[in-house]
């Protein structure tokens, strides 16, 4: 019996039909390609899904036992706030950050839009700070 390929945690199968749902293909479309249903499409693009989120949550709570300092934004806290917050905790913790202002700013907007509404949090977002002075943001 030959071995399949492996992608990480992602199955040769599902490495596949998450490449052809990102190039446009339909779950129906997909299931014509690799002649199987568009119901068992949707299983493996479902399981591929869970594997991503897993994998992500296993980085995150890695990266959180590398963290010498981590503060939690709580919502209502107003965006302009958070740097300073992240600033003090790495002064706090002896790090010199390789952030400024604005790039703690823009990494809180891009990875926790969603998190966000206008200038305020609405969700808890979690920044990580490591010995090296990087910066992790994790939205809850």
């Amino acid at each position: 019996m030959p071995s399949r390929r492996k992608y990480g945690l992602l199955t040769e199968e599902q490495y596949k039909v998450l490449q052809l749902r990102i190039k446009g293909y339909t779950q129906r479309e997909i299931a014509e390609i690799l002649g199987t249903s568009r119901e068992n499409v949707a299983i493996i693009e479902k399981r591929a899904m869970r594997n991503i989120r897993l994998a992500e949550e296993t980085l995150n709570a890695y990266r959180s036992l590398l963290a010498v300092a981590k503060v939690t934004i709580k919502p209502g806290t107003h965006l302009v706030e958070v740097p300073k917050l992240v600033i003090e905790a790495a002064d706090n913790a002896k790090v010199k950050l390789k952030a400024n202002f604005t790039r703690i700013y823009d990494e809180i907007r891009f990875k926790a839009g969603k998190n966000i509404h206008g200038t305020r949090v609405i969700k808890p977002i979690t920044i990580l700070i490591f010995k090296n002075g990087d910066i992790s943001v994790i939205p809850s």
